[in-house]
Formats: C-alpha cells, structure tokens, sequence
C-alpha cells in the first residue's frame, strides 16, 4: 500500500490564544495580526493552493511562555517569532526554501 500525499505540503498553525486568568499567551504578543500578515505574504508569493502551503489559527498549543509561538507541519518544527521580519525569514526560508529557520526554533 502507498502512502498517501499530505494535501498540502507543509501547514502552519499560529497559536492565537488568549488566556484570561494571567498567564502568558501568544495573542499578548499580536500573534493573530502576525498570522494575518503570514497568511498574505504566503498568498502573494503564489504559494498558497492545495499541495503548497496552508497558514491557521490554532488555539493554544501550550507554548504560550514561549510565545508567540508557531509549529510547521509535517517538519513538526517550532518557532518562537517577534515580527514580520521573524514571519518573513520563516515564509522564505522554510516554506518557500525548504530550510527550517534555525534561530527562531525552540
């Protein structure tokens, strides 16, 4: 039996979380407007179609301490991001390169 293609290529989750009781999480850092602005640069590079590139919102991911944080599948690679430059280095060199960003891995 084959295995079966992932419909796409490599799918982005941004946790989003905002947790009310005072601990950190990652929409204390803007990370909904820095998954917004992912989500357009991927769009406007052509990558963004079915066996290419997916950019969600997740909920937590239980990172938030680390945040903002994000997790590339199927690579399973986690990033902690800052800004859109962070975001940039992530769109060009892991999802349109193929190469995991090393210093934004945790």
């Amino acid at each position: 039996m084959s295995e079966a293609k992932p419909y796409y290529e490599r799918h982005v989750f941004f946790c989003c979380n905002q947790r009310s009781d005072g601990r950190a999480s990652c929409e204390d850092h803007g990370a909904a407007e820095l998954r917004d602005y992912c989500k357009k640069q991927v769009k406007q590079l052509g990558l963004a179609a079915a066996g290419q590139v997916r950019v969600n919102m997740a909920g937590c991911l239980d990172r938030c301490e680390q945040g903002p944080v994000a997790v590339v599948y199927p690579e399973g690679v986690w990033y902690r991001y800052q800004n859109k430059a962070d975001v940039d280095e992530i769109v060009e060199k892991h999802l349109r390169g193929g190469e995991p960003v090393a210093r934004l891995r945790i």
